[in-house]
């Protein structure tokens, strides 16, 4: 099934940041968000996970079907590498860990408490936690902020057996992932910066 985004417009703080946006991801493909800093991919990829609403436009395919990452890693601190996989494993309704385990070499982690964990280290945690949703359209914002060349890698191998499987990804980053992707620039879609009485969002770029 494909995420389908239709003449969305979408504000921050009561603003339009963009206007008219659309695009078609199909299943097994991934859609790189691209613009300058404050230019509303956050804005987006937040709209897109359900997290705030737009103020115009329509989107399918998305709802139940969306794994999102953002800047935070989602972590339990006082658990385990394990026990926090097996949390988000019991939450998405799934049961499977080994796989994110593997994916982003945590074995030798497995029982080391998150929160004495590197910022790297969290973050890998934290990518892993989409293997477990079982969710088939990743939305993730600046994923392999504070990973090393190693783990991006390693993020790049587990979105193209996601892709492989039939899943999709819609990402904003500034890094080549290292493989073929659609791109999307979201300053074709900047809006005109009108204040709409009443209109009301978190204050996220």
């Amino acid at each position: 099934m494909e995420l389908r985004v239709d003449n969305l417009t979408i504000a921050r703080g009561g603003v339009p940041v963009l206007a008219g946006v659309h695009f078609v991801l199909p299943a097994g493909r991934a859609l790189v968000l691209r613009g300058p800093n404050g230019a509303g991919k956050t804005t987006l990829l937040r709209t897109l996970a359900g997290l705030q609403p737009a103020l115009s436009g329509q989107i399918s395919g998305a709802g139940e079907r969306i794994a999102y990452a953002a800047h935070a890693d989602g972590l339990k601190a006082m658990l385990s590498v394990t026990e926090n996989l097996q949390f988000w494993a019991e939450i998405f309704g799934t049961r499977e860990t080994d796989a994110a385990l593997d994916a982003y070499a945590l074995r030798p982690l497995a029982e080391r408490m998150a929160g004495t964990l590197s910022a790297g280290q969290k973050r890998r945690l934290g990518l892993a936690r989409l293997l477990v949703t079982g969710r088939p359209v990743w939305v993730l914002d600046e994923p392999t902020v504070s990973l090393d060349t190693a783990a991006v890698a390693q993020f790049a191998a587990a979105l193209q057996t996601h892709l492989a499987a039939g899943g999709s990804a819609v990402i904003a980053t500034h890094i080549d992932l290292g493989f073929k992707a659609a791109t999307l620039d979201i300053a074709s879609f900047r809006a005109a910066s009108t204040l709409l009485a009443g209109a009301s969002d978190e204050a996220f770029l």
